[in-house]
């Protein structure tokens, strides 16, 4: 991370017991806001990011100079208009571009945590946020929404605090991790841990990086993000600016050739430990067996408002696990609506320009607030 650039930090005071027993305090918390909180403080929205996301959802991000990663959804005019809404969005405990995470020094020890940070949850990094409302002195949330792991913490916001928002809209995520995601997680994470400037995670005190076992997770991880349809059509078996077959290990193909780059472009922006400890929290996260295997039992206390949406070509977090979250919400009588919309993009379609999804979403935002 640049430390040159101006980042918002919160300091926690108040003492955060996580769920592996450790307690922290006195630790940041970055944040960005966009758009103005206004005099009657019912407008704040706040947006929850996915595992390699941060606080800057819109507008040029100043630390990788390129757009926000949100910059479809929100802005002036927007699904999420800016000129409306006052948005608010974290870093999560864990990451890398601010807030209190593995790449931070431990005042005891002078040196740089890594794997010596407390192993974190979707539960923690929700606790921590809530401190966000304290701070801006807003009673009540308007909304809060967030994509893939966004949604889960959208998800674990409503059951610890059901006063707290009036609208919520998980996107394309689940209510506890499967096994085929989980599997996917530990690849990323075994990649990383055997690359040998790893050094058991402490390869920013001996001035390494285990960037090769790092954009390694990275390819594997964002073939999931992507769809077979997506990813033929735009890909097929094009070789790379060439209409022979080198016979090598090169990349020979297109899709070869992308993979390695969308590798390469994230080691400089993200922190291999953050990458192992955020991937844990995602895995760890399981609202069925929180609430003793009745999910319904989750939102029993809340009057918030949901929309759930889905993708059809997500097989990351497919739609049927998107229904469960909305089958749970039915069964107490919650007021909840329910949108699948049609993507060949997969998984990643919430970050994208589809026109559909961008359309549903301002349509429920500003309707909701109408009524508010």
């Amino acid at each position: 991370m640049n430390k040159n650039v101006n980042i918002k930090n919160l300091i926690i005071e108040k003492p955060l017991k996580l769920d592996c027993g450790q307690t922290i305090n006195d630790f940041p918390l970055a944040y960005e806001t966009y758009g103005a909180l206004n005099e009657k403080k019912d407008n704040a929205i706040l947006i929850f990011h996915a595992l390699t996301g941060d606080q800057f959802v819109s507008g040029i991000n100043p630390i990788t100079k390129k757009d926000g990663w949100w910059s479809y959804a929100v802005g002036a005019g927007k699904a999420i208009d800016t000129d409306k809404y006052f948005v608010i969005c974290a870093n999560v405990i864990g990451g890398c571009m601010g807030s209190f995470g593995p790449s931070n020094t431990n005042s005891k020890t002078n040196k740089i945590y890594g794997t010596n940070f407390p192993v974190i949850t979707i539960n923690d990094m929700v606790n921590a946020q809530y401190n966000l409302l304290d701070f801006f002195k807003i009673e009540k949330l308007f909304a809060v929404t967030g994509g893939s792991m966004g949604g889960m913490q959208v998800l674990q916001f409503v059951s610890n605090f059901p006063n707290k928002v009036k609208v919520a809209i998980p996107i394309a995520c689940t209510s506890s991790h499967s096994a085929q995601n989980i599997a996917f997680n530990e690849l990323g994470r075994q990649s990383i841990m055997a690359d040998a400037n790893w050094t058991g995670g402490d390869y920013s005190n001996q001035n390494k990086n285990p960037d090769k076992g790092l954009s390694v997770a990275r390819m594997a991880a964002h073939i999931t993000y992507l769809s077979k349809n997506g990813l033929q059509e735009k890909f097929g078996r094009k070789l790379q600016e060439r209409d022979y077959l080198k016979f090598s290990f090169d990349a020979d193909f297109q899709i070869e050739s992308y993979l390695r780059h969308q590798g390469s472009v994230f080691v400089d922006r993200f922190d291999a430990n953050s990458y192992l400890y955020i991937t844990r929290a995602m895995d760890y996260f399981d609202l069925i067996k929180e609430y003793g295997g009745n999910l319904s039992k989750a939102f029993a206390k809340t009057k918030t408002k949901f929309l759930v949406i889905s993708f059809t070509s997500d097989w990351l977090y497919p739609t049927s696990e998107n229904k469960e979250i909305v089958i749970a919400l039915n069964a107490i009588g919650a007021d909840v609506g329910f949108v699948e919309i049609e993507s060949d993009k997969g998984h990643d379609s919430f970050l994208l320009n589809i026109p559909e999804f961008l359309d549903t979403l301002k349509d429920y935002i500003n309707t909701s607030y109408l009524k508010n």
